[in-house]
């Protein structure tokens, strides 16, 4: 079975860093995209950044670029987030998903996420 497991999230202060986990399973880890999304409350679920795992390319929303850098560990079926420079704006339960484009869509019918992390930044 397909199982991702998200970690990493907590409490920080504005301008402080977090880095999320995505341990996956169930799949060969070089095939598509994994990406990380958030929720805020009261907002819709947003893409954040994708990583291809065949080539590792990437892609981040125009809100995290220059902040947050995503990349994989394929020895360890395990894509990272590293999020700097945070604001309380980022406060959401971050959740990643697989398999997708770096488009963030998913391909398929098949469509796996995680359990969701939440992530709180204090001002």
């Amino acid at each position: 079975d397909v199982q991702l497991q998200a970690s990493g999230g907590g409490l920080v202060q504005a301008g402080g860093s977090l880095r999320l986990s995505c341990q996956a399973s169930g799949f060969a880890f070089d095939d598509y995209a994994i990406g990380w999304f958030r929720q805020a409350p009261g907002k819709e679920r947003e893409g954040v950044s994708y990583i291809s795992l065949s080539d590792g390319d990437t892609d981040y929303a125009d809100s995290v670029k220059g902040r947050f850098t995503i990349s994989s560990d394929n020895a360890k079926n395990t894509v990272y987030l590293q999020m700097n420079s945070l604001k309380p704006e980022d406060t959401a339960v971050y959740y990643c998903a697989w398999p997708l484009g770096l488009t963030g869509d998913f391909y398929g019918s098949q469509h796996y996420w995680g359990q969701g992390t939440l992530v709180t930044v204090s001002s």
